[in-house]
């Protein structure tokens, strides 16, 4: 049985590999067409373009990983099956649950290879991406919004740990690919919603700790009751610090596709939007699909498994890898189709996340009992 896996395990990985090279080979071609347009926009130039492709290549590699293996087994299998190999083996004593088992354990290595890409490679790279991209271009993040970008804080009486006393509003008009704030805005609520500071910065750069240095600030101070204009009182500042629960990692997320971040980083930013009372399920969503898309590539390969049951007299092969094809699709729609609905209809984001898995898997079995009893 030794023998026979490594057979085994030797064949899929080098088929899911090349497969896997073959489709990113064909997002890369498609991505350069469309980084054309950006190519002579301030510094972008064709070796930006290229270099932007190539980091783009792990949250390709993680998305199509699963699909990958599904494919390269398929191919495996029919290429067994049609040279008779899998009968032999059949004939010898080979179980379905045994061969189950040994792409189980071959479905080990794709799904490590899965969640490394998934939680350090994809994220980084993607994030070294736009940064490229960004200072090339000599832009900055958010620019292009109207009103720039928002989000909400709490304020609490000690730092990031004390009691709440109110809700804070930033508006910053621009992010510099160093993290840098540019034209922030904080409006300060307390708990009655009662308005009682704005500060207005030039700029801002986080020191850590969840503390940020505002530089050429302006603090308007509103007391409870306004009677007069001035009771309202104007101070300006040369620096001043601020304490928040807002950080760079949280920021880099409003402008980060929740597929490539890391599991770590949506889970808190889920909990940044539950405890602000912001809706959180785009990003409950896609953190438990990060923890559950790796087994993705066992429902795949359990999928592939009949495939090898199934003789046909002529293009046996190329007909169950075009199945293979489409069976891969249709996962990816189904899984985009269901965090859709998932929002939409507020469903628990962790069944959410592993609906398009069972309902595949469930496909898997019932294909097994069908070529055992056909």
């Amino acid at each position: 049985m030794t023998v026979l896996q490594r057979y085994f395990a030797a064949e899929i990985i080098r088929a899911a590999v090349f497969v896997l090279v073959a489709f990113l080979a064909l997002f890369a071609f498609f991505d350069m067409m469309g980084q054309l347009d950006s190519v002579g926009r301030g510094n972008y130039q064709l070796k930006h373009a290229f270099f932007y492709i190539v980091l783009s290549m792990p949250g390709y590699a993680y998305e199509l990983m699963p699909i990958a293996a599904l494919i390269g087994t398929i191919y495996v299998l029919a290429q067994m099956a049609s040279k008779s190999e899998f009968t032999i083996m059949r004939v010898s004593s080979l179980s379905t649950t045994q061969a189950g088992f040994m792409l189980a354990k071959i479905g080990v290595v794709f799904a490590i290879a899965t969640f490394v890409f998934g939680e350090y490679v994809a994220p980084q790279a993607s994030e070294l991406a736009e940064k490229i991209k960004q200072e090339a271009r000599g832009g900055t993040l958010g620019s292009e919004f109207r009103s720039g970008l928002w989000t909400k804080d709490t304020l609490r009486a000690d730092g990031v740990t004390g009691e709440v006393i109110g809700s804070r509003f930033l508006n910053v008009g621009a992010v510099r690919p160093d993290g840098q704030l540019q034209i922030v805005r904080m409006y300060e609520f307390d708990q009655k919603f009662h308005m009682r500071r704005l500060l207005e910065a030039a700029h801002a750069d986080y020191v850590g700790n969840n503390r940020w240095r505002l530089s050429d600030v302006a603090v308007t101070e509103f007391p409870e009751k306004i009677e007069t204009a001035s009771n309202v009182s104007v101070v300006k500042h040369d620096t001043l610090e601020m304490v928040s629960e807002i950080t760079p990692g949280i920021l880099a997320v409003l402008f980060a596709d929740p597929d490539r971040m890391k599991a770590q980083d949506l889970a808190l930013y889920a909990r940044h939007l539950a405890e602000n009372k912001q809706s959180s399920e785009r990003y409950e969503i896609a953190f438990w699909k990060k923890l559950t898309y790796p087994f993705a590539v066992f429902v795949m390969m359990a999928l592939a498994l009949p495939f090898a049951y199934l003789h046909f007299r002529s293009g046996g092969v190329s007909l169950k890898i075009f199945a293979g094809i489409m069976i891969g699709v249709s996962f990816q729609l189904l899984n985009r189709l269901a965090e859709h609905l998932g929002i939409l209809h507020t469903w628990p984001p962790f069944a959410t996340a592993i609906l398009p898995s069972v309902l595949f898997l469930l496909l898997a079995i019932a294909a097994l009992k069908w070529v055992e009893r056909h």
